[in-house]
């Protein structure tokens, strides 16, 4: 009996740790593509505006990603006039979701082709350990209480942005029978997790992939 339970702790570290991977879904499902689009930016820079005769106003602290990473995030704007801060980090809130729930549920097939094979090969192992102790994860993504841009780079035509998330999960593992062994449904725990992103910028595909997990 205190063999499984360690067992089950064991799932839900690595569950709660390995829910760090991406691609890009916006809407509410559907359509793994971190793609630059024309939507409203609701948290992206503007231009301030200058009276005639005074000095003109200081720009605006951006919301949408750290003071650190806006050299990067301009850099990107000039590269990619198309690129759109606020879309992007829709998209990554929906890849975060999508993909949590996907490892969660094992069918981490759905979101493959937007995980860097290193990653894809941490979770697959995760899921395997997971099946071979007869443990299920019955975790629920409650809330993402934030999403920001925390670092931005452009070297030559590759482009890497570094997703800072705070998330309420509540995780629960059940052994084979369905029966609770670990965790809670209604004891949510709050999450600090950093995803980086990667895409060509001379390429077609409008997909970001997730190329490096990590929690604060």
């Amino acid at each position: 009996m205190v063999s499984i339970i360690i067992l089950a702790l064991v799932a839900l570290f690595i569950g709660l740790r390995l829910y760090n991977v991406l691609g890009e879904r916006t809407g509410h499902e559907q359509q793994l593509s971190l793609k630059p689009a024309d939507a409203e930016t609701v948290a992206t820079p503007r231009a301030p505006v200058a009276t005639p005769g005074q000095p003109a106003p200081a720009e605006p602290l951006d919301t949408a990603y750290l003071p650190t990473a806006g050299p990067g995030v301009r850099a990107l704007l000039a590269a990619d006039t198309s690129f759109d801060v606020a879309r992007f980090l829709e998209g990554a809130q929906g890849a975060y979701r999508m993909i949590l729930e996907a490892f969660w549920a094992g069918r981490l097939d759905e979101v493959r082709g937007f995980l860097d094979p290193e990653i894809a090969a941490a979770f697959d192992g995760a899921i395997a350990e997971r099946e071979a102790a007869g443990q299920k994860l019955d975790n629920r993504l409650i809330a993402i209480e934030q999403a920001l841009i925390a670092a931005a780079n452009v070297t030559g035509k590759v482009a890497t942005l570094t997703v800072r998330f705070e998330a309420d999960i509540a995780a629960i593992t059940r052994d084979s029978g369905g029966n609770v062994i670990a965790g809670s449904l209604s004891d949510a725990v709050q999450t600090r997790d950093r995803w980086t992103f990667r895409r060509d910028l001379g390429s077609s595909d409008p997909n970001w992939i997730l190329i490096e997990t990590d929690d604060e």
